[in-house]
């Protein structure tokens, strides 16, 4: 059975960094995880890679999220196009 949505649903997005050094004339490039509330924003990650940015995401921000005991439950769910979006709530 498909979950129902809520007001309380976020979306996992990954948003690419590029940082510029004039000073170094170096480049770097990083990737930032984030919680958004709007669907036009969230990430569609590939099915083979999905699982590793919730990992990623549950082990190292969702105990720091809100302060100590916040949990959030996460749900995968599937695009038209065979992509996956990770719908994010408290738990």
């Amino acid at each position: 059975m498909p979950r129902v949505p809520s007001d309380n649903d976020l979306y996992l997005a990954v948003l690419p960094l590029v940082h510029y050094s004039r000073h170094f004339a170096g480049e770097s490039f990083e990737e930032v995880m984030t919680l958004v509330p709007d669907r036009n924003f969230a990430t569609e990650f590939s099915p083979d890679v999905v699982d590793l940015y919730i990992l990623t995401f549950r082990s190292a921000a969702a105990p720091k999220y809100g302060g100590p005991g916040r949990l959030f439950n996460f749900y995968k769910q599937n695009t038209e196009d065979g992509k996956v979006l990770v719908v994010v709530t408290p738990a």
